[in-house]
């Protein structure tokens, strides 16, 4: 069996119960923290916390080369371990093909995810969300400035009145000069805000940091302005908002601190 198990948002701590049982049962147990991370503990304290050993794999070990993980899961109990939820936008679908190719039993337990607990964060109602996106730093896409893919993203759900997540670039073992063991840079907010803001000057953004944390942090304003401040430590993640329902609105106004002229409906 392979078991494929999201930790949720922030500490060792925001696994379900289920997840957790089924990490506490495994044989063996590998993580992945190259997509993203647990912004509130590192994977020592998670396997402090559930007395088990975790192996940490790169990018390769699990993309390239993931036989040893599937090896052992043909005859024992196997955790897979990523942030968030394994199979959300941290996707891991083509090493659960490779399993079943091998007859290997599979099965997903889900975590809280950075999409869901942004709209819970922010008050913006989830079925008016459009696409996704995610901005890379430069040196990952060979550019400078923002993807016109992204903005394109962003211009299409606008269009439809759909709010776009933007996620920001996480690089984690791979820096501006290639493979990097100890390179680990997350893009902060403000970055990104000042990106967009070169092309959408007067356009409402909102930030989200540090959700799942006790104390996450929801601002909303100009995406010239959102440039200008700091948010903390990561992570962080940009959402450009479409039209909003006045529900939506009053909650930015409250729970983000939107100027009022910015989320009139």
């Amino acid at each position: 069996m392979l078991t494929f198990i999201g930790l949720g948002l922030y500490d060792e701590r925001s696994i379900t119960v289920e997840g957790q049982a089924a990490l506490r049962a495994a044989d063996a147990a590998y993580a992945e923290l190259y997509t993203s991370k647990l912004v509130g503990a590192s994977i020592e304290d998670v396997a402090d916390y559930h007395d088990v050993d975790i192996e940490v794999r790169d990018r390769a070990g699990v993309e390239q080369h993931p036989e040893d993980i599937l090896d052992a899961a043909e005859d024992r109990d196997v955790a897979f371990l990523t942030a968030g939820d394994t199979m959300i936008s941290t996707t891991h679908v083509d090493l659960r093909l490779r399993a079943h190719e091998r007859g290997i039993e599979t099965r997903v337990i889900h975590g809280t995810t950075a999409q869901t607990a942004t709209s819970s964060l922010t008050g913006l109602q989830n079925y008016r969300f459009g696409k996704a996106t995610t901005l890379p730093f430069a040196y990952a896409h060979g550019g400078d400035g923002v993807p016109q893919s992204v903005l394109d993203t962003v211009a299409d759900n606008r269009e439809r009145g759909l709010h776009t997540v933007v996620y920001l670039d996480i690089k984690v073992g791979r820096g501006p000069d290639g493979d990097d063991p100890e390179h680990e840079e997350y893009m902060t907010a403000d970055h990104a805000a000042g990106q967009l803001a070169e092309h959408l000057p007067d356009t409402l953004g909102v930030v989200v940091a540090r959700a799942g944390s006790p104390e996450p942090l929801v601002a909303a304003d100009r995406l010239s302005a959102l440039a200008d401040r700091e948010f903390g430590d990561p992570l962080h993640l940009l959402v450009i908002p479409g039209d909003l329902h006045p529900i939506e609105s009053d909650a930015l106004r409250e729970l983000g601190g939107a100027p009022a002229e910015l989320v009139e409906y």
